[in-house]
């Protein structure tokens, strides 16, 4: 039997005007800029990436480690503490803040993603919230954290993983969405 909807979805009717990121300029400067230093294949050294990124506002730690090919949608949004590193095709499509803190590893191709739109509202409004990843966290290749997720101290989002509420600290979640498989134990 087939549910007949009340509503139905218009994207005519989108719009995410209210939502200001920051400058045209300065939005269309970071474009160029981060697709020829940033979200490239060549070999720029971390420094020198860091560098540019902290030029547009970004808040970068010491000895911060950014492999090619990383999309950063807006630095001005991005706090990362020390000895992260972020891995090859990592995409950080932050609309709002995101705080990595200190000794995190986003592994290759992890997404980090700060937007959403309302699927119940017939013009698909924006939502966008924060993420906050706390020390020691270990993102896995391809794993995914979804809007407003935090993901506690030394936590794992194990490979192909997808958070879609926050993650406690200390603990290895797997699965999609992700679900608590163990606690994470790290000999000295």
């Amino acid at each position: 039997m087939e549910k007949t909807l009340k509503t139905q979805t218009d994207l005519s009717k989108y719009d995410n005007s209210s939502y200001k990121p920051g400058s045209f300029v300065k939005q269309l400067l970071w474009y160029f800029t981060g697709r020829l230093f940033v979200h490239t294949h060549l070999p720029y050294p971390s420094g020198f990436k860091n560098s540019l990124l902290r030029m547009f506002g970004a808040k970068i730690g010491n000895g911060v480690v950014i492999k090619p090919k990383v999309n950063i949608k807006y630095p001005w949004f991005l706090q990362i503490g020390d000895h992260t590193w972020i891995g090859e095709n990592v995409w950080i499509d932050n609309l709002t803040m995101v705080t990595i803190e200190s000794n995190v590893c986003l592994s290759q191709g992890c997404m980090l993603l700060t937007g959403n739109h309302n699927y119940s509202k017939s013009a698909f409004d924006l939502i966008v919230k924060p993420i906050i990843i706390e020390k020691g966290a270990w993102i896995g290749a391809k794993a995914t954290v979804c809007p407003g997720v935090k993901v506690g101290s030394h936590a794992v989002l194990t490979v192909n993983s997808v958070a879609t509420t926050n993650l406690d600290a200390d603990g290895i979640y797997q699965g999609n969405p992700a679900r608590y498989i163990k606690t994470r134990i790290i000999n000295h």
